[in-house]
């Protein structure tokens, strides 16, 4: 009776020593197994001294001997290059900062190579951007940027090599002169500004009037074009008439002088010499209440007779 007492106030304690056994093999299991994230290396040491650098996967540690030291993101970083004061060559204090880009490409070598190659970097940095803009004219450190990140990102990718640690670039956020050096820089900016409008007002009123100059010249040329065409036109148009009209009277004289030659063509040149004669006295006598007769008025014969005598001598030159 006392045993079966005994055994059953042991059960407790042995049921909690199993448990703490349990607790304790998983607590070794889970500290020998790590699962390392993707684009991150672990430093590993065993007994004080590097022992290998654990990459992305199942990685296994044995306990209370190696340790995990070392924690590296292989991912670009950006950093933040605090603001600071610089001097310029003309001798103008100016509030610089950026953003540093790099990368750790040995996990090694940025655990053991350096302290903090992070704070190392921004130092350098820094300390680049101080003579770089020393060098530089308050002016010409607007407009250097891009040798001025060049600069910066040559100086610190050479001293962080042998960190494990590549620069990749270097951005300048913003440069800030005094106050001062504002309101002057505003005053010779709106200065410019007049000036520039000045200029292209000016420049503007020259090219309406060259325009207006080249248009009135065109608009001269090609009236005076048009009328010398007009008058070559109408001179044309004249010379034919004329050809036309001369050469209508020619074949109508032609016509007349192949009709006389022809049979009785005498007697109707006549007939129509006495037409004409009569018709003529007649339209005198229609338009004005005096006119002015011949004397030989009635002698119809006469005057035919004369036109006659005319054609006869006309067609004996002829002959």
């Amino acid at each position: 009776m006392t045993q079966l007492i005994t055994l059953s106030a042991a059960n407790p304690s042995t049921t909690i020593i199993l448990i703490g056994i349990v607790l304790l093999t998983f607590i070794l299991i889970s500290s020998m197994v790590k699962v390392v994230p993707q684009r991150t290396a672990i430093i590993v040491e065993r007994l004080g001294k590097y022992r290998t650098t654990f990459s992305a996967g199942f990685q296994i540690l044995i306990p209370f001997i190696d340790k995990i030291r070392y924690r590296h993101t292989l991912k670009e970083q950006a950093i933040d290059v605090a603001s600071q004061t610089c001097i310029t060559r003309d001798n103008i204090a100016i509030e610089v900062d950026g953003i540093l880009y790099l990368q750790v490409l040995d996990p090694k070598k940025a655990s053991y190579g350096i302290d903090n190659y992070r704070f190392a970097s921004i130092q350098i940095a820094q300390t680049t951007m101080r003579s770089v803009i020393g060098k530089l004219e308050l002016d010409r450190t607007f407009e250097e940027r891009e040798s001025i990140n060049a600069t910066i990102v040559d100086a610190v990718d050479k001293a962080s090599e042998p960190w494990g640690v590549k620069v990749t670039r270097y951005e300048v956020k913003n440069i800030i002169p005094p106050q001062s050096i504002k309101d002057a820089m505003e005053k010779q900016m709106r200065a410019e500004r007049e000036k520039r409008a000045i200029i292209a007002e000016s420049e503007g009123t020259r090219q309406a009037k060259i325009n207006v100059a080249d248009g009135d010249k065109q608009e001269f040329i090609l009236r005076s074009e048009g009328e010398k065409q007009k008058r070559i036109n109408e001179a044309a148009g004249r010379a034919s008439e004329i050809e036309q009209v001369a050469n209508a009277t020619a074949n109508g004289l032609r016509a007349i002088a192949t009709a006389i030659s022809e049979e009785n063509g005498l007697n109707a040149v006549n007939l129509r010499v006495a037409e004409q004669y009569l018709n003529g006295f007649a339209n005198l006598a229609k338009q004005n209440n005096t006119i002015i007769l011949p004397s030989n008025l009635t002698d119809i014969a006469g005057i035919v007779a004369t036109a006659t005598s005319m054609f006869n001598e006309v067609k004996d030159k002829k002959k």
